[in-house]
């Protein structure tokens, strides 16, 4: 796959059909008529657009399939239009004056900004935002903001500039990326032959990803029952904590929002729930109920993500973000969650050493397997990597380290080392 298949790509009209991943609401790509368009073009189908003015005008709200299409900031804080974001943008500058110098408030304002119109227009559930901007020319983007009537905070036109410039070269590897070879190379590809890492087979690189985060002696069942204790608390003066120091929020915001969502009861019973169907009996081996043993696709690549994913991820963060003398510490301990054990070594959650396992795993998936490697290898460097989510970033490795890997996975492939 050359250049000029990626040109045509980008030249195509492109619609595809998601709801949110969030919580437990999620459907598979659905192919609809301009995505069959995209490899038919006779077809001649069509796809309604939006106008640029519509996406620059901070009032807009997207419909699709007659509801409002929302966007988050640190992947949880919901809103349905930019306008709606400001307010929270600028009490989050007012929340932490005199906590953080002036240099570091703006700082925090502009960022906030540039997430919120990036998540605004790259969406996971309507593309005609993302089409409208990268069709257009930066001149007629300036010309278009200019014309706005309704305020708009400073650097607003350079949040807009900043999106329009990177998503013109870049290619968003997702699941549901409506280019196959981007859906290739997400985590979540399901690899029909498996995938051999670290002594086991498994389905997918997500599967290895999640299932690895879980001590290769805890069971099913002493997970259950860890679910229970954490659901019987009260975490509100813990999560406080985490909230009213700056040095602690700002740098993990997102691990935090992804915390005050599921340190909820209601979450909490969810996991239990899951954990006590799907064939699961308390004695069986967490990490290895996860990998390939029996039959294929025990747990689909999205479970991976939801139940095994979420609950380690929450597990882990418990034992980070508490205090030195808060009894969780022990036990998380005691059950294995604080680290990730693999083999002799047991590495940090939050740690350089265990964001890096990520490249050794892609080395697998796309320097030893054919089909993966001229898939990569197959997409031109002019073509940015990306890999952006319009609902938040990931606990366990930010998103930019995530697209400099896959990006230096790419230069391997195609130097042939």
């Amino acid at each position: 796959m050359g250049k000029r298949f990626y040109e045509m790509i980008w030249r195509a009209l492109k619609e595809t059909g998601m709801r949110s991943m969030r919580g437990y609401r999620y459907e598979t790509l659905r192919r609809t008529t301009c995505f069959v368009a995209l490899f038919l073009p006779a077809a001649a189908l069509h796809c309604e657009t939006i106008p640029l003015r519509s996406v620059v005008t901070p009032s807009t709200v997207f419909e699709k399939d007659g509801k409002p299409v929302t966007f988050a900031i640190h992947g949880f804080i919901e809103f349905r239009s930019l306008a709606a974001a400001f307010p929270y943008i600028r009490a989050q500058g007012e929340r932490w004056k005199g906590k953080i110098s002036k240099e570091e408030e703006e700082g925090l304002e502009t960022a906030l900004l540039r997430e919120a119109v990036e998540s605004r227009v790259v969406s996971m559930v309507d593309e005609r935002p993302l089409e409208s901007l990268v069709t257009h020319t930066s001149g007629e983007l300036r010309e278009a903001i200019a014309e706005v009537k309704e305020p708009v905070p400073a650097g607003y036109t350079e949040a807009f500039l900043a999106v329009q410039e990177k998503w013109k070269h870049s290619i968003n590897c997702w699941s549901a990326s409506p280019v196959i070879a981007a859906r290739a190379l997400s985590n979540w590809y399901p690899i029909e032959e498996g995938i051999p890492l670290y002594g086991a087979n498994y389905d997918s690189t997500e599967h290895f990803w999640q299932a690895v985060k879980y001590h290769p002696g805890v069971t099913v069942g002493e997970v259950k029952e860890l679910t229970k204790k954490l659901e019987a608390m009260d975490w509100s003066g813990w999560l406080q904590r985490l909230d009213d120091d700056p040095r602690i929020y700002l740098p993990n915001a997102y691990a935090v929002e992804f915390l005050r969502a599921n340190l909820k009861p209601e979450k909490w019973r969810w996991f239990e729930e899951e954990l006590s169907g799907r064939g699961l009996k308390d004695g069986d081996l967490a990490r290895q109920a996860q990998q390939r043993t029996g039959g294929a696709f025990r747990f689909s690549a999205y479970e991976e993500k939801v139940l095994w994913g979420d609950l380690a991820d929450t597990l882990h963060l418990i034992y980070l973000f508490s205090a030195e003398d808060d009894p969780l510490r022990k036990l998380m301990t005691d059950h294995h969650f604080d680290g990730i054990y693999l083999g002799t070594r047991k590495m940090g959650f939050i740690s350089e050493e265990f964001r890096s396992l990520m490249l050794e795993i892609w080395k697998v998936k796309y320097l030893q397997m054919p089909r993966f490697r001229e898939v990569i290898a197959g997409i031109p460097k002019e073509i940015r990597l990306e890999h952006f989510l319009n609902d938040g970033d990931s606990p366990d490795i930010p998103i930019a380290v995530y697209v400099g890997y896959l990006n230096r996975i790419r230069e391997l492939a195609q130097t042939g080392e």
